[in-house]
């Protein structure tokens, strides 16, 4: 079986991540395309994922594919998370990801819409989307408030979790709105705030067209292969949330490869994607949190040294922003309040790496300017940096 090592692992993520100097690109497109999907649950991901791997950064670019362009869109799709991903592959994820996850959100909102009693149903659910999209189709644009301001019925309150410690009561203006992106009908626009914020105005979008699961599923894993493998049937297990006949399926229609990795594990890469990876110049990268090199396998040994975690990753799993070395994550930066850039590495890299590393945090602080990011799911390292 062919054989695979991790430092050779490590060379793809620095050319197909796009992360090298040499492989860096100007179109923020490319970017999304070639990670697949960034992870939009922190809205200054995007920005900060997408700028670390552009030649000229910056956050205009970003917002232009976003909101004039709309070349990125984002959906609630992969693992019940909110992904933004160029139009070209958003059929694709929305049919082999999105459109089951808006099913279920519906499903366990009309459940709890029946277990408050108030006599609320699917009919009177559908009653309130039409009432919604016609308040947005004549504002154009609005905010959950200014919709629930047009619309009473969004103003609606249900108990949910009844009788139980979690009982509380909630309004269903954002429940509403999220089924009504789930299901493609209206889309995220610009905030109401700067690129770091996530109070989001809404728009009306037109769902995608119609493309069978499987297929799709194919489509979604053949991407994936090409910037994630080699990796093992367990990675696009986690990454996609599909069940393991699902996935089997998807790497069987791709003609995924079979190969050795380092450890014994077999792991799986895209048709004919065997070749030696020439390895690209030495490179650093300061890497936000839930960037998706570092959320994209499940196993992530390869690149992660295990002592590493317990400072790099929250409670619930979520990976702060990172600093890179040649490929592995070596240690975390943050912002503090004042605006100042700060990091601190976990491995001992070497003055050559400092000095790339440092250049790469100037380069971070020049496009970010007087704006300040604070991720949304803190880590222990970031928290220690930023007290």
């Amino acid at each position: 079986m062919h054989h695979i090592d991790d430092e050779q692992r490590r060379a793809r993520i620095g050319r197909r991540h796009l992360l090298a100097r040499s492989a860096r690109t100007a179109s923020v497109v490319t970017v999304a395309d070639a990670m697949v999907a960034l992870h939009a649950t922190d809205a200054a991901t995007v920005y900060l994922s997408a700028c670390a791997r552009l030649s000229e950064p910056g956050v205009a670019a970003v917002e232009r594919a976003l909101y004039e362009d709309v070349s990125l869109v984002r959906l609630l799709s992969m693992r019940n998370t909110l992904f933004t991903v160029s139009t070209d592959i958003a059929p694709f994820v929305d049919a082999a990801n999105a459109r089951a996850v808006g099913a279920k959100e519906r499903r366990t909102f009309l459940k709890r819409l029946r277990e408050d009693g108030n006599g609320l149903d699917e009919r009177w659910l559908t009653e309130v989307e039409r009432a919604t999209l016609a308040a947005l189709a004549e504002r154009g644009r609005a905010t959950g408030s200014e919709l629930s301001t047009a619309v009473p019925s969004l103003r609606t309150k249900i108990t949910v979790f009844p009788g139980t410690k979690q009982e509380t009561v909630q309004g269903v203006t954002s429940r509403v709105i999220r089924l009504l992106a789930a299901d493609g009908r209206i889309r995220r626009d610009r905030p109401r705030g700067s690129w770091t914020s996530s109070q989001f105005r809404w728009t009306a979008a037109t769902p995608w067209p119609d493309a069978e699961p499987s297929e799709a599923r194919t489509e979604v894993a053949l991407r994936w292969l090409r910037s994630y493998g080699p990796a093992t049937e367990t990675d696009l297990k986690w990454w996609t949330g599909w069940g393991v006949r699902e996935t089997r399926q998807a790497l069987a229609a791709v003609g995924a490869e079979e190969v050795l990795l380092d450890g014994g594990a077999s792991g799986w890469v895209a048709p004919g994607d065997l070749a030696p990876e020439p390895p690209p110049e030495p490179w650093a990268a300061l890497l936000p949190a839930l960037d998706p090199s570092a959320m994209g396998w499940a196993d992530r040994s390869f690149h992660l040294t295990a002592g590493h975690r317990a400072a790099l990753f929250d409670r619930a799993g979520n990976i702060g922003p990172t600093v890179w070395w040649n490929g592995a994550i070596v240690g975390g930066w943050a912002q503090r309040a004042d605006g100042e850039l700060v990091w601190r590495l976990l491995s001992d890299v070497g003055m050559d790496a400092t000095r790339h590393i440092e250049a790469e945090a100037a380069r971070l602080s020049a496009w970010v300017g007087e704006d300040r990011v604070t991720p949304r799911f803190r880590t222990p390292l970031e928290r220690e940096l930023t007290a």
